[in-house]
């Protein structure tokens, strides 16, 4: 197999610091040691409160984002200085590199940024295709010259030097601009689809397991129960798909729990899940009713979903209230005869009690 030349650079992330390299992988775990248990807490309670996740969220998103944005300028200097025409020839070499196949996940995210890919825009343009790469490539380099050609004409020449240090230094041009910001757009899509997977995952475990807890309902650590009375566990899978948690109050008497964060409340996608799990189910030796409770981030405005669902004998709940909880709190009243001081308190005492009753949550308990 022909060797390439020793200038020919192939690997993009090669270009980056360990810690640029960090931030491209963030997981459940990465995220708690980056944010910290307390930070999570914080979170959980803004939840809690009625206040969107991506709210409370969205500056360490932006943070990352950031660093990352500035790590891909430094990228392009260092290609530069070991490349000259690194820029001219980024999309070439992203296209080289996505061809060898077996990629870390690292390197085929930068690949496909300098070629303003994301991943999901690699699987509906190219099809998850090498054969298409290079056709590809002709035609958003072809796109990127024509905007270039475009901006000379509308605003003239741009130009000076970026400098890096002491060492590093390229020409500022509209090629490096396009080129660098087509990256950065790329990088945005797929940090932020990234992250809203990542958070969700990790916040629908500890939202609905500090929830129950405060409610005074037991953690089994197993995918079922133990003591069949005022206990939960998560993330339960039986024969009719799955719900996010599972919570037994007395003996017959149990409810399922789905979450999600993400903007209004589907009513199709809503109305499918307080109708997907089964009413009966068996547990040890006996026959339990379940209820269920869906919780959504919000309802749209004139919204018959609530109602429709307690048709189905079922309940939405949306967080955006600040006193959702209370409301779980009732439905579990109305619903069971489930009993906490949670179900009449008074509003003006609610903040305060979640705030105290979070401090002694097992956040690390309901980690995946």
């Amino acid at each position: 197999m022909e060797q390439p030349p020793p200038f020919e650079i192939t690997s993009l992330t090669a270009l980056m610091s360990e810690g640029s390299l960090d931030l491209l992988d963030t997981n459940g775990p990465e995220l708690i040691r980056r944010m910290g248990m307390e930070t999570i807490r914080t979170v959980v309670l803004d939840v809690l409160s009625g206040r969107n996740l991506r709210d409370s969220t969205e500056m360490l998103t932006r943070r990352r984002l950031a660093a990352l944005n500035t790590a891909t300028v430094a990228m392009l200097l260092k290609g530069s200085a070991i490349q000259s025409d690194f820029v001219e020839q980024l999309p070439a070499i992203a296209e080289r590199i996505l061809k060898q196949g077996r990629l870390s996940k690292s390197e085929r995210w930068v690949a496909q940024w300098a070629l303003g890919l994301t991943g999901k825009a690699s699987q509906n343009v190219l099809r998850d295709d090498a054969s298409l790469l290079a056709e590809y490539r002709e035609r958003y380099t072809a796109t990127c010259e024509q905007v270039i050609r475009e901006s000379l004409t509308e605003f003239g020449q741009l130009g000076g030097k970026i400098h890096l240090g002491d060492e590093l230094a390229t020409e500022l041009s509209w090629k490096f601009m396009v080129y660098l910001l087509g990256i950065v757009g790329a990088q945005t899509l797929t940090i932020r689809g990234s992250e809203k997977s990542v958070y969700g995952k990790l916040f629908e475990r500890l939202v609905l397991g500090s929830l129950l807890h405060i409610l005074s309902f037991r953690f089994t650590s197993s995918d079922g129960p133990k003591r069949f009375e005022r206990e939960f566990w998560l993330s339960s899978q039986g024969e009719r798909r799955e719900g996010d948690a599972t919570a037994l109050w007395q003996a017959g008497r149990g409810i399922r729990f789905d979450i999600g964060f993400i903007g209004r409340g589907n009513p199709e996608i809503s109305l499918d899940k307080v109708t997907r799990f089964a009413r009966e189910i068996e547990l040890g030796r006996s026959t339990w009713y379940m209820a269920t409770i869906v919780i959504v981030d919000r309802i749209g405005r004139g919204s018959r979903i609530k109602e429709l669902a307690r048709e189905l004998d079922s309940n939405i709940v949306q967080m955006s209230m600040t006193y959702w909880p209370q409301e779980v709190a009732q439905i579990l009243n109305h619903k069971m005869g489930f009993e906490h001081q949670l179900v009449n308190m008074p509003r003006s005492e609610i903040n305060d009690y979640l705030k105290t009753a979070m401090k002694s949550v097992p956040l690390a308990d309901y980690l995946p």
